[in-house]
């Protein structure tokens, strides 16, 4: 295609979405790139990459074009600005798309024990920002039984959002994947991530992996309770929610649990 071709092409107005073998994609969707034999040879040397769809826009013809920003790309950043060199065209038939995982952001927690409502805070601040239609955000607070039936829904990913004290200091944060490979007694209102994993994989196959965001806590309220986090845990609460933030992004962007993971704010513990 010429200079002027590639003019004309620009000049189009952009599609907001296509289908493409059955599945709809749309700007920011990755697919992977399947260029076809006897193609350009610099296209042909793409074959297999990974990219996010930046435009999708018509030819001259009318016939859709994709233009798409490698994943892996130093300078994709630049190809979002549509600098030439880290932006690329590709026809829908020279593309495959990618699935874009699940995920459910879940809270654990007691209001009343002080700061064992880590959780349910975490996601009162998450619920006021925008996350896509595949991305569930949820208090459960001491619903033991419902978080177990939703473990069963089958997400891709799940991520627990809890106080859990393992002798740090107040308020530091951490994420990990729990170990539910123990034996304690499954009981839905000893409402704790290894507890509820355990009753949700006694009801049926629990799909995907599955990640906590702990905090470690101040004070639970004592014998008698207390509403209200400690000023210190109250102060992990904006970090915790940027941190998953982060790890969801990094997630529907394909990165692999692992790499998020080290990737994230506080890594892997």
């Amino acid at each position: 295609m010429n200079e002027w071709e590639w003019q004309l092409l620009e000049d189009k107005a952009p599609a907001e979405s296509v289908s493409i073998s059955g599945v709809e994609v749309k700007k920011g969707d990755r697919v992977r790139l399947r260029p076809r034999a006897g193609g350009d040879t610099f296209d042909l040397g793409l074959d297999g990459k990974t990219a996010v769809i930046e435009a999708i826009e018509q030819d001259y013809e009318g016939k859709l074009h994709l233009a798409v920003v490698l994943e892996d790309d130093p300078g994709k950043d630049m190809g979002m600005l549509r600098q030439p060199g880290h932006r690329f065209f590709f026809s829908t038939e020279e593309v495959q798309p990618l699935p874009t995982p699940t995920i459910l952001v879940a809270g654990i927690g007691n209001i009343f024990l002080g700061d064992d409502g880590f959780g349910v805070e975490v996601i009162r601040r998450l619920s006021s920002r925008e996350f896509p239609a595949q991305v569930r955000v949820t208090d459960f607070g001491i619903r033991g039984y419902d978080l177990a039936y939703a473990l069963l829904d089958g997400y891709d990913f799940t991520i627990l959002v809890d106080a859990v004290g393992r002798g740090g200091a107040p308020g530091t944060l951490f994420v990990i994947e729990p170990d539910v490979t123990g034996t304690s007694a499954m009981d839905a209102h000893a409402m704790n991530p290894e507890s509820v994993l355990q009753l949700a994989r006694a009801m049926g196959p629990v799909r995907g992996r599955i990640v906590l965001v702990g905090c470690e806590p101040a004070t639970l309220g004592g014998e008698e309770g207390h509403m209200g986090l400690s000023d210190t845990v109250m102060a992990s609460i904006e970090p915790a929610a940027r941190l998953i933030e982060d790890l969801v992004a990094r997630l529907l962007h394909g990165e692999k649990l692992e790499e998020a993971l080290e990737s994230s704010p506080k890594g892997k513990d």
